[in-house]
């Protein structure tokens, strides 16, 4: 009975944001099917472009506890099909992380978190498997430490590739179809030449899949040291007028992730998408009202309804991949 009340929920969120393109007028029905939650905004590394890691969130740095997990869950699990247990930070600093998941998957939810590998213990490894986690992201951006620490700065190359050959072989030995693990190279300027290594090093490490990605720069329009020359690996463009670099997505006034989900803070900020790291774009509090309150709020409505008229004028949608 739950996936057909999801199923409904998903045709009314489609629907209304297909209407809202066609008329440029908000509507909106249903209620999120997938958001992000951040167990923490703490990190144990120092990444180069990462404001958790170099220290540039402005925002006040904590834990969410257990009972405001359990108060979003709660509220959205009804209609709630998929959960990204991440933000901002390294979710296994926060202690009650194992017991998030297994909240999350007793409600046949499904959950997907993203690490830097560096707590992949066989204790910790153990727990993962148990607790019904379904996919695992391991960020790991270089086949040797070099590469790997240049931009993930503290980081420990060796011990991230022992966690996962230790959580692979756990896995089998519990006999276990999840986590679905997946390995996430960011493609920079530094470790550019070696994708076809990280490949064959994801098959080497017995891994579910290796994931090429591009990576996002916070100030991107002068360029960076780190951005790939490889055009077919790099998010930006050069613009001959003025001499500067551009998002190459063509951003339209719509956006389907205003429809269909948000991200909730370790604190309890509602935030539009991942891409308000600094929760700039605060919509509600779930520490001080409920999500029906903040999701058909005032507020809500209008931040939907500049997208659709300007969604360039919006800060966070001038760095955005999302052209749905």
């Amino acid at each position: 009975m739950i996936w057909l009340k999801r199923f409904n929920n998903f045709i009314k969120i489609a629907s209304s944001y297909i209407i809202s393109r066609l008329t440029h007028q908000v509507i909106h029905w249903g209620r999120p099917l997938a958001v992000s939650i951040e167990p923490t905004n703490h990190c144990n590394l120092s990444c180069l472009e990462c404001p958790s890691g170099i220290r540039e969130l402005s925002r006040a740095r904590g834990y969410m506890d257990a009972s405001l997990f359990r108060s979003v869950i709660g509220q959205l699990s009804p209609y709630l099909s998929y959960l990204s247990l991440y933000f901002q930070g390294e979710p296994f600093l926060n202690s009650g992380f194992f017991d998030s998941i297994q909240y999350a998957r007793s409600k046949k939810i499904y959950v997907s978190t993203s690490t830097n590998g560096h707590f992949l213990t066989p204790g910790n490894a153990e727990s993962i498997i148990k607790s019904g986690l379904n996919r695992l992201i391991i960020s790991l951006d270089g086949t040797d430490q070099e590469s790997y620490a240049s931009y993930r700065v503290g980081g420990n190359f060796e011990k991230v590739t022992e966690g996962i050959r230790q959580l692979v072989k756990i896995k089998k030995e519990l006999n276990s179809r999840t986590p679905s693990i997946v390995i996430q190279f960011l493609v920079l300027k530094t470790n550019q030449h070696q994708i076809k290594e990280i490949k064959h090093l994801g098959k080497q490490l017995r891994v579910d899949k290796v994931v090429i990605k591009t990576a996002q720069f916070n100030h991107f329009q002068n360029g960076n040291p780190l951005m790939s020359d490889i055009p077919e690996y790099s998010r930006y463009s050069l613009t001959n007028s003025p001499a500067q670099y551009q998002i190459k997505n063509h951003l339209p006034n719509a956006c389907f992730r205003m429809w269909s989900g948000c991200v909730f803070t370790w604190d309890g900020k509602v935030v539009p998408c991942c891409f308000d790291k600094d929760a700039s774009y605060t919509l509600g509090n779930m520490q001080k009202e409920s999500f029906h309150e903040i999701w058909r709020s005032r507020g809500y409505h209008d931040f939907r309804a500049k997208i659709l008229k300007s969604r360039k004028s919006i800060a966070i949608c001038n760095n955005c991949t999302q052209t749905f």
